[in-house]
């Protein structure tokens, strides 16, 4: 039987630059080829949508919300794809939008990669609406949502006081403010940011989600 990660490991091949794909003029390719072989896997598993995301800890707290909502995506025909960086979009988009596999596109972006969006979607085909926008990253969002304090009382609470109390008194850190601060925190230790990707929206309060991932939850 057909299973998300199975199709997400294709994706990633093909991304990385298998050939034959969907999005090759001369045919879908080969069964054993990325491109042909999820083709196969988007067609078993009633893939409609796509979720475009920066890395995989957006991809964390998008699947944690829809959790918390009751909301199984993969059941719904969405995938939520981690794109291993901003820059790839246009790959992406050309390899699972109308270009590709054909699927409906939605994401999130980053305020200050709005152009580079707008631009690699344009270049790759597919339509640029029903993105949507954080105004530094998805990290500061959540913990802007949170509040300072409550953010510091999930570090504590997964066992990270000691790091936070050293990373605070890096002199790099003097000056800046709490949010900013906790904002970097969560990038300097590998698996760090997915991991918190979760719990800082297992922490939220259900009114309190930021805007642009409400939205994206609700546009699925």
């Amino acid at each position: 039987m057909a299973d998300m990660k199975a199709f997400r490991d294709e994706i990633g091949r093909w991304a990385a630059g298998d050939p034959d794909g969907p999005g090759d003029p001369n045919g879908p390719g080969d069964p054993g080829d990325s491109g042909g072989t999820a083709r196969g896997l988007a067609a078993a598993l009633g893939l409609r949508t796509a979720v475009l995301l920066e890395g995989p800890s957006d991809v964390a707290a998008v699947e944690a919300l829809a959790a918390r909502h009751g909301r199984d995506l993969a059941a719904e025909g969405v995938c939520v794809v981690s794109m291993g960086g901003a820059m790839n979009v246009a790959r992406y988009a050309g390899l699972l939008g109308p270009p590709g596999l054909g699927l409906r596109l939605t994401g999130l972006c980053d305020e200050g990669e709005r152009g580079f969006y707008a631009r690699g979607l344009e270049r790759a085909g597919a339509p640029s609406g029903g993105f949507f926008v954080c105004a530094a990253d998805l990290e500061d969002e959540l913990v802007r949502a949170l509040g300072p304090e409550r953010a510091e009382e999930v570090v504590r609470a997964e066992g990270d006081l000691r790091a936070w109390q050293t990373f605070l008194n890096q002199p790099a850190q003097h000056g800046r403010s709490r949010q900013r601060q906790l904002r970097r925190f969560l990038g300097t230790k590998k698996g760090r940011k997915i991991r918190y990707g979760r719990l800082l929206v297992e922490a939220l309060d259900t009114e309190r989600v930021p805007s642009p991932l409400a939205d994206l939850l609700r546009s699925l």
